[in-house]
């Protein structure tokens, strides 16, 4: 086993992830400010609750690549994670101690910030660290889509605008609604994919259960959602006209769709990459999002 680098331990957390967690809550910190132009807004909490989530990402990440070692999901040739185990890079040993230091650490800044603002926050911390732990028992029983719906939207966004703003702002659920359904689209994309794989290794996902012709209407449906959470949060008010500005996006997401719509049973070719065009697609739909939350503040 050769020397272990500092870049082979980050590269063991799947940092290419962390914009599926760093996007939600920056937007969301964004949106805070947005809404509260005059309230007592402490940016420097939502810059902590966005490093808190990254680390709680990266921990869950650790977690599930061992759970995936340790249960024979992983195997040399099928990787779902990365090949960090199934490679003899790291024993499995190194990744649970890897694992279980990232959540401290995320516990503990979690905890300081529970102290800073309020008890309110550490019933979304708890929900936090119960995902970290038993993502794997969702994943297997189909309901990891659920799971990360409700974590990388509704639970981080809400948390961030808390800490930020001291009080729950639930339009922030509304606007989780543009976010987080094009990171489960990023998840039902790859399994999508991978359903012989996942078969093979005793694993029901959410696509297996639709099928091919169901996993297509749902990934064109947790598309669409984004683009109509937009279009109703302008039209209530709560975000500035600039938001429009994210059906700029719309070419990319149509060509992602029809990677989608020629997947058959047999031929599951056309999506080889879906997973990494629907990360492109959430990463320039939450920038645009981002300038257009920006502009509106500018300009209120």
């Amino acid at each position: 086993m050769k020397k272990l680098t500092i870049k082979d331990w980050v590269l063991a957390t799947r940092p290419w992830s962390f914009p599926a967690t760093a996007l939600p809550t920056l937007v969301a910190l964004l949106f805070t400010i947005y809404s509260n132009p005059y309230g007592e807004n402490n940016w420097l909490f939502g810059v902590l609750a966005i490093i808190g989530a990254v680390i709680f990402h990266a921990a869950g990440n650790v977690m599930s690549d061992y759970n995936d070692f340790k249960h024979d999901i992983d195997r040399e040739g099928n990787v779902v994670g990365t090949d960090m185990l199934t490679g003899g890079f790291f024993t499995p040993k190194q990744f649970l101690v890897l694992g279980w230091t990232l959540l401290l650490i995320g516990v503990l800044l979690g905890l300081f910030l529970v102290w800073q603002t309020s008890l309110t926050l550490l019933w979304i911390g708890l929900f936090g660290t119960f995902a970290t732990l038993f993502y794997f028992r969702f994943k297997v029983a189909a309901l990891g889509d659920l799971l990360i719906f409700v974590v990388y939207g509704p639970l981080i966004m809400l948390g961030t605008g808390y800490v930020v703003s001291g009080k729950l702002d639930f339009y922030l659920l509304l606007l989780s609604l543009s976010l987080v359904p094009i990171t489960v689209a990023i998840l039902h994309g790859n399994n999508t994919r991978d359903m012989e794989n996942d078969r093979t290794a005793g694993i029901d996902t959410l696509a297996m259960l639709l099928g091919i012709g169901g996993s297509k209407i749902y990934y064109y449906f947790l598309t669409g959602l984004a683009y109509v959470a937009i279009i109703a949060l302008v039209a209530l008010g709560k975000l500035p006209l600039f938001a429009l500005i994210t059906l700029l996006t719309l070419p990319l997401a149509i060509k992602n769709c029809k990677m989608v719509a020629k997947v058959t049973e047999n031929d599951k070719s056309s999506v080889t990459t879906i997973d990494q065009e629907t990360a492109k697609l959430q990463m320039v739909f939450s920038m645009a999002l981002m300038v257009a939350i920006v502009l509106g503040t500018m300009w209120k």
